[in-house]
């Protein structure tokens, strides 16, 4: 873009109310930020959603003026911009409706045809956690993924950090412009996570930190990648609304269980639980069901010879080696089970190693 070009499209995305959706939409509509800016009330106006509460601070000289300080602080910065519908925009991110018209970038991010990953959760993370995303974080390392998280406390930076030792392109997506850093602790990851990858934001420099930007980030993380993994979390939280997000774009997700009775496995429990994660006990479960390939011929997977499985489990399994495999519903239909039931039992037979799921409500046995 040029710095013209540029400089309007700042100022459209100044105006309040406004929102990425809507404004995406008024582009599109009169073909760039400047004409949009341009257009007399009557034609903006005749747009479905503007409506005359939005009309009151669209006309203010005031977001040209801002825009043009903000440009500044991006050139004396070397902050790269992305505008979605520039090639380099990063290209999943394309297909949100919500995302940002404008995307700020610090580092050396490459995003082409590349295996992408977002990694969140609590920011109490316990040792067992930092175990697990640091062993599932190496263990895909063979497939060269992109690691996204949120350069937050706990599962955020223990990814990024594993992403770092395992020579892995990572990607920070923060929820306050570039002037800043939050948490201040984090400083001294920066220059590790800018050496291969680096940062992501849609807020200005002159955006003040506040809380509720971790939520409008979380839809940046969620865009980013063709699946999300929930590392710990309590039954609330922002891992959760990220998880949500990611189902709303139609993207994998995937949660780790733990025990009932650990505060910090609720949340992902009850992903699982609703079906809206799949279970993950490790890299080998997001490597099937996301069709990635490695390079080396994959181990074959031994189930086990000897499983206690109770009555109504025995029954799915019998089913199961006719079938071979079967959706979910054709499942429950067949064994006699309501759903609801025949979930809760096919999750205790993925626990014990006897099934795994499928894409699209698959199961079969291992």
């Amino acid at each position: 873009m040029s710095s013209e070009e540029l400089q309007y499209a700042l100022a459209l995305q100044h105006i309040p109310n406004l929102g990425d959706t809507l404004a995406k939409k008024l582009i599109r509509h009169f073909g760039s930020p400047k004409e949009v800016l341009q257009q007399n009330k009557q034609n903006l106006l005749k747009i479905a959603g503007i409506g005359a509460s939005r009309m009151r601070d669209f006309f203010d000289s005031s977001h040209l003026k801002a825009a043009e300080e903000e440009l500044k602080f991006i050139k004396d910065n070397n902050i790269e911009v992305l505008y979605f519908k520039d090639d380099d925009y990063p290209e999943k991110l394309k297909h949100c409706i919500d995302g940002p018209i404008l995307l700020f970038q610090k580092g050396s991010i490459n995003l082409k045809n590349q295996k992408i990953i977002s990694v969140v959760g609590t920011r109490k993370i316990t040792q067992s956690g930092i175990a697990f995303c640091e062993q599932f974080i190496e263990d895909l390392s063979p497939l060269n993924p992109v690691i996204v998280s949120g350069f937050a406390y706990g599962v955020d930076i223990t990814a990024q950090k594993a992403a770092v030792e395992n020579n892995l392109q990572n990607i920070g997506c923060l929820a306050h412009g570039f002037e800043q850093i939050y948490p201040k602790v984090h400083q001294k990851y920066m220059a590790s996570v800018e050496k291969n990858g680096g940062f992501f934001t849609d807020f200005w420099s002159s955006d003040d930190f506040d809380r509720n930007n971790f939520l409008k980030r979380n839809r940046i993380i969620a865009g980013l990648s063709e699946a999300t993994v929930v590392i710990e979390s309590a039954e609330k939280g922002g891992s959760l609304v990220t998880a949500d997000i990611a189902n709303s774009y139609n993207r994998e997700v995937f949660a780790v269980p733990g025990r009932p009775s650990d505060k910090l496995s609720k949340g992902c429990n009850n992903l699982i639980k609703s079906q809206k994660a799949h279970l993950l006990n490790s890299a080998a479960d997001l490597i099937y069901l996301l069709n990635w390939q490695t390079e080396e011929k994959p181990k074959p997977v031994q189930g086990q010879l000897f499983v206690d499985l109770d009555a109504d489990e025995a029954n799915v399994l019998d089913f199961l080696k006719e079938e071979g495999k079967a959706q979910l519903d054709n499942i429950a239909l067949n064994c006699n089970f309501p759903s609801y039931k025949t979930a809760g039992i096919l999750i205790n037979m993925e626990l014990k190693g006897v099934v795994r799921p499928l894409p699209g409500k698959l199961f079969e046995l291992i």
